[in-house]
């Protein structure tokens, strides 16, 4: 009993130093909610998001600054519930949660591979929208 109140107030303590809400989604809805919540932040007009924005990004090719092409699904493969390979050769399990019910499970996580994978597909940070959108997509894949 008391090993678990030992893990719920170091998980407290861990959320109140990151100050990041998505920091504490356990689920991809709540993932996607939380999303949700800054988007609204970020843009006041935000109404919801789109599966199919979502799969646009998924699938857009895009042109890097050093002039290589770079898109999700180059890694990931155009069918987000197969396997993927990085382009340092090694598997990338699927990306839909249909295929991989662990993906979007753990939020920090998620955003690890948002902050990576952004970066070196769209040369930027994503938007809580892009995130959102991306992950709606994703749901969305039976």
């Amino acid at each position: 009993m008391h090993e678990r109140i030992a893990q719920v107030v170091a998980l407290a303590a861990v959320t109140a130093l990151t100050g990041v809400g998505v920091v504490h989604a356990a689920a991809p809805r709540q993932l996607v909610a939380d999303y949700a919540a800054q988007a609204k932040k970020e843009n006041p007009a935000f109404r919801e998001f789109s599966a199919t924005r979502g799969a646009e990004l998924y699938r857009q090719q895009r042109m890097r600054a050093d002039g290589a092409t770079a898109s999700c699904s180059g890694c990931h493969t155009a069918d987000p519930r197969a396997t993927g390979r990085s382009r340092a050769n090694k598997d990338i399990a699927p990306l839909a949660p249909v295929a991989n019910a662990r993906r979007f499970t753990d939020a920090a996580h998620v955003e690890k591979w948002f902050s990576r994978n952004c970066t070196d597909v769209l040369e930027r940070t994503c938007t809580a929208q892009e995130k959102g959108d991306f992950i709606t997509y994703l749901l969305s894949v039976e």
